[in-house]
């Protein structure tokens, strides 16, 4: 199927106890049912508009070559085998190698870091021994050098034939037009810029748009319709928050579904492949006894910040599965020592106007506590909410935990920069919480090591 056109490539579903298993003709969207799952469900995206299945696999497959090439590999590889002889390697064979790889890494991710390119080079020569190069210490350190020049070429062909992912990139470092230039697709996007599917024209995405957008408006809208035309309409969405940057206001009006909790999990997978709260809260599940021990144990170089949270987590008797989570993560700016934290975590008064913690906001999570008079220590927690550019995008979230997740989302989603307040807590959520990437700053290693040791 991964050989077909998308508008080609479906699934029929056969009951095996049905009489009739040939009558039983089920296409993929009627599996969906008419309200959205948990947040514990993995998101049912088909992902109609990317051509990526998949992030990117380890060990990575080497591509068949040409019969000519694989022939020639197979008796280097026995000759190989017999008397260590490698294989003089001509312009030939090395550039049908290299042609055939850059296409395989492009069917992963346009932009490869430093660790991916080593896993292709280190694969290739894993699965050709005679092409190994007996002046590198590891034998393939040159493979990885031509590895990298070639895919930056093939970006090139690319770019040249009008590849939205890759053209998109001529901005980058300059100022058009006054706006600033884009980034590239670094934070282990799958599809950071999809191309438009063959045969779905820009016109008909635009008039899903607007049905999307209707739909919305009903009391009841259908959110089997909703969660279909979200995938129909993604490669339409990306170019608009990618190539245009519109503010997060004018998002809301033109795309409002995709600000609903279980539509942020999708989009985020339609980007990534990655289930996003299933991972992050299963790993926040799995691994805060540990992080809250790490605390512990270093808990006076921390300051006094730190020294509350542990102080509450003792005192809290009621919920305290919940709570040591929302402590796990409340501290985790403090031990990478990610200064200014507290302006994107913010607490306010359930009886504080909107206005006095939006205006001037660029991004926060919010805790809204209830107004007692101050009569607990312990306030109790009415609502979390997420704030970006001033506006109120998702509230009514059931804790903190979540709350986190679906911001660290929208970061995605969006493609906003990581605020540079919490620059290594989401570095850490990427690369440690989710699996996105390897390549980590020494401060986000250490966390790691500390974490799995």
């Amino acid at each position: 199927m991964s050989e077909l056109p998308p508008e080609k490539a479906t699934l029929k579903v056969i009951d095996a106890s049905s009489p009739d298993p040939e009558g039983s003709d089920v296409s993929l969207s009627s599996l969906d049912t008419a309200s959205p799952p948990s947040s514990s469900e993995s998101p049912r995206t088909t992902v109609r508009a990317g051509r990526r299945s998949s992030a990117w696999p380890s060990p990575f497959p080497i591509p068949s070559f040409s019969y000519d090439v694989e022939l020639r590999l197979q008796k280097a590889n026995g000759i190989y085998n017999d008397n260590g002889t490698l294989l003089d390697v001509t312009r030939d064979i090395k550039s049908e190698i290299l042609d055939k790889i850059a296409q395989a890494v492009f069917e992963l991710t346009a932009y490869p870091d430093r660790s991916e390119i080593d896993s292709v080079a280190m694969a290739l020569v894993n699965k050709y021994p005679c092409l190994r190069e007996p002046g590198s210490g590891n034998g393939w350190n040159g493979w990885r050098m031509s590895i990298a020049f070639k895919i930056g070429n093939y970006r090139q062909k690319l770019r040249n034939a009008g590849c939205e992912e890759v053209k998109v990139n001529e901005r980058r470092g300059s100022r058009e037009e006054g706006r600033p230039g884009l980034k590239k697709a670094r934070r282990a996007e799958v599809h950071f810029l999809p191309d438009q599917p063959a045969g779905q024209t820009q016109d008909a995405m635009e008039k899903d748009r607007k049905a999307l957008t209707a739909e919305m408006e009903k009391r009841s809208p259908n959110m089997t319709f909703i969660n279909d035309a979200m995938d129909r309409t993604f490669p339409l969405r990306r170019k608009e928050i990618v190539d245009q940057e519109p503010g997060v206001d004018l998002v809301k009006r033109r795309w409002p579904a995709l600000f609903m909790e279980y539509q942020v999990n999708c989009e985020f997978h339609r980007i990534t492949m990655v289930d996003l709260q299933r991972k992050f809260l299963g790993f926040l599940e799995t691994h805060t006894p540990k992080i809250l021990k790490m605390y512990r144990t270093r808990r006076t170089h921390f300051g006094e910040e730190m020294q509350k949270l542990l102080d509450s987590l003792d005192k809290e008797t009621s919920d305290i599965s919940g709570h040591r989570k929302a402590v796990a993560l409340r501290g985790l700016p403090l031990f990478v020592r990610d200064y200014g934290a507290e302006k994107i975590l913010k607490t306010c008064l359930n009886t504080d106007p909107e206005e006095q913690h939006t205006k001037g906001v660029r991004m926060a999570v919010l805790t809204v506590v209830e107004d007692d008079g101050g009569a607990t220590a312990s306030p109790h927690v009415e609502d979390f909410a997420i704030v970006l550019e001033e506006c109120v995008v998702i509230h009514n979230i059931k804790n903190l935990p979540s709350a986190f997740s679906l911001f660290f989302g929208l970061l995605y989603v969006l493609n906003f920069q990581y605020p540079k307040e919490l620059k290594y807590t989401c570095e850490i959520i990427q690369k440690v919480f989710l699996g996105l990437g390897d390549d980590c700053s020494a401060r986000a290693q250490s966390f790691k090591n500390k974490l799995l040791r």
